[in-house]
């Protein structure tokens, strides 16, 4: 898919191909979807709603939400970057006649031309497109690159619930609402982050992605002239003083109904494309796992607790190659910390704790530990 991209812009001149290029990086600075804040919580929240298969992967929450906005940092330095952070979908007659579009490059070009897509937005391509390295990551069992391609995902998986990412009114120009882009993802979702709570839902493998991607975008493409209507309801009600507070609250109540569950609908989306993907490259097991960020060095070392089953206790040994901020924890198959071993700074060196646990039912736990650098994690089983 990104060779066809690149093929399509080689076809054109070179002064179209620079202005593509200058316009698009223009665009792509405008938009950075839900901001930090709003994807950090959209990746983080994923795991709500990972099956008992998924347990595993609870071990990279925090690196999904701490790289969640790698994609939107590559723009300043990529402009091919740009374009794949949204689509102008209403730019497509066939979306405003038959509420759908070509889905595939290829038929776009076929039918608009070569230019077309690249100058509307290729977000739906490039959350196909990640999905595919993720599944190929996956039946390589390259972990620390499928983490990373997961982080990405997330990200383009999260534009696509952000109306504003899915058309040609990006920033409420053509209907007098300019600058409703960053007073909704931003402005707006800062102060109230606290509030947008939710659980998680039942997942199971998609089909067909392709159409599973495009399906939530023209879902998510009606919520444009409610994020419109909004605005216009908090203009009202602060005089038309975008930067106050009463603005803010305003907006806030007048939107959370939809928001909430656009953020709800994205981690669940996330959450059930990535186990589509580990399920089509046949379900490979990473425990014991251990992640690290890229270039850093690996800092802990957890080793598999004994005895492994246990009955009433089990030791658990772990070691710090260098001084770190440290936490070891119990998860229980749901992800939910049964147990929070230890959190402290640490000296390097070997250590060991017995764990002995009361009231707590015989089943599957994992161990997680993390430190800045690296998570690691191994299962256990507690018979009772």
């Amino acid at each position: 898919m990104t060779k066809i991209l690149l093929t399509i812009l080689q076809h054109s001149t070179l002064k179209k191909h620079l202005l593509l290029k200058i316009g698009l990086l223009s665009i792509s600075l405008t938009l950075v979807s839900w901001g930090k804040t709003g994807h950090y919580k959209i990746s983080s929240e994923a795991s709500r709603s990972y099956n008992i298969e998924m347990a595993q992967f609870i071990a990279w929450n925090s690196t999904l939400a701490l790289h969640a906005s790698d994609a939107d940092n590559r723009k300043s330095a990529d402009p091919s970057e740009g374009p794949k952070h949204f689509i102008d979908i209403d730019n497509y007659q066939e979306f405003n006649t038959n509420g759908r579009i070509p889905q595939t490059l290829d038929s776009v070009t076929l039918v608009h031309g070569s230019l077309f897509a690249p100058q509307n937005g290729t977000l739906p391509w490039a959350t196909l497109v990640t999905f595919d390295s993720l599944r190929n990551c996956f039946a390589r069992q390259d972990w620390n690159k499928a983490v990373l391609f997961a982080a990405d995902l997330g990200h383009y998986v999260a534009d696509g619930h952000m109306p504003l990412h899915i058309t040609s009114n990006y920033d409420g120009g053509s209907t007098g609402n300019n600058g409703i882009h960053s007073r909704y993802e931003t402005k707006m979702i800062d102060p109230n982050i606290g509030q947008i709570n939710y659980t998680g839902m039942e997942i199971a493998v998609i089909p067909d992605v392709n159409q599973y991607i495009f399906n939530y975008i023209y879902k998510n493409h009606s919520y444009v002239d409610s994020v419109i209507a909004a605005d216009n309801y908090a203009k009202g009600v602060s005089g038309g003083n975008t930067y106050s507070s009463a603005y803010l609250t305003a907006l806030w109540k007048k939107s959370q109904g939809f928001t909430i569950p656009l953020f709800k609908n994205a981690s669940h989306a996330l959450a059930e494309l990535i186990y589509t993907a580990w399920a089509q490259a046949g379900k490979p097991s990473m425990l014991h796992t251990s992640i690290t960020k890229p270039d850093a060095v690996k800092t802990c070392s957890l080793g598999q607790n004994i005895p492994n089953p246990f009955v009433h206790s089990t030791t658990i040994n772990y070691s710090l190659t260098k001084p770190a901020d440290f936490m070891l924890q119990v998860k229980d198959v749901m992800g939910k910390t049964v147990s929070t071993l230890v959190n402290a700074h640490k000296p390097s060196g070997n250590y060991s704790l017995e764990w002995s646990p009361e009231n707590i039912p015989g089943g599957t736990y994992y161990l997680v530990m993390k430190t800045g650098e690296s998570t690691e994690v191994q299962k256990m089983v507690l018979v009772k």
